[in-house]
């Protein structure tokens, strides 16, 4: 691609013809054929949610996030609250075929004048860890944002320690981006934070990989899929 100049012969980014601010993600549900997502209603999710986190006994799922585990329903419910209660981060329950809240994801650091906008506070109980829900809950989210919003850049951060959810980022088709080092100090100790990104430019070739591996076609009666996301992204 040819390098654009200014008249003083200095290089400038590619023109974004016609930008305008993107609209604030919807307070509506997201529909799936393995999950469905919902803006958080404590009333309605907190048990259910409480009640699959604590099939992780021992707490590592909340090693890298921002509190350690919850250790009832009242503390969990009002640890909920306080973080669903304003407009941003935007809290979602994600519901798997049992009917029941299983996850949470969350859209964050929404940022409409630029069209950028963050994915975190992931925490998949182990009722939804590697299900086929867990994979589609991350595709609707981005096809929300992509498709509906019209947003250009799509962002996942994490604990450079978090060789899990590093990997998955890289799974959901992420590019690594880099490390910021001493980005946060949290729980009495330092983060150096790991970026990933998806841009508006990449996101045709990671839907059809996603679209691919959701395809009835792509798994056996017994619910294994026969070919891995990376893969179909690969070929699309």
């Amino acid at each position: 691609m040819t390098q654009l100049l200014n008249s003083f012969g200095q290089p400038i980014g590619e023109p974004v013809p016609d930008w305008t601010a993107r609209p604030w993600p919807p307070l509506t549900p997201m529909e799936g054929r393995f999950c469905r997502l919902e803006p958080v209603d404590v009333g309605r999710h907190a048990a259910q949610l409480f009640e699959a986190a604590s099939e992780d006994a021992a707490g590592a799922n909340w090693t890298y996030l921002g509190v350690d585990a919850l250790p009832d329903l009242p503390a969990y419910t009002a640890w909920l609250e306080k973080m669903s209660a304003g407009r941003d981060p935007q809290f979602h329950a994600i519901i798997d075929a049992s009917g029941k809240a299983v996850g949470v994801a969350t859209y964050l650091r929404i940022d409409p004048p630029n069209g950028v906008i963050e994915v975190g506070h992931i925490n998949y109980s182990p009722r939804l860890q590697r299900k086929p829900a867990a994979t589609e809950a991350m595709y609707l989210m981005m096809r929300r944002v992509f498709d509906e919003l019209g947003y250009r850049r799509y962002e996942w951060k994490c604990d450079s320690l978090n060789a899990p959810s590093r990997a998955a980022a890289a799974r959901y088709g992420f590019r690594f981006e880099g490390i910021f080092l001493q980005a946060v100090v949290y729980k009495g100790r330092n983060r150096d934070t790991a970026w990933f990104s998806i841009t508006d430019k990449e996101w045709p070739a990671v839907k059809a990989g996603f679209e691919r591996w959701l395809d009835p076609s792509n798994f056996e009666a017994d619910g294994r899929q026969k070919a891995g996301l990376a893969q179909l992204r690969a070929t699309a």
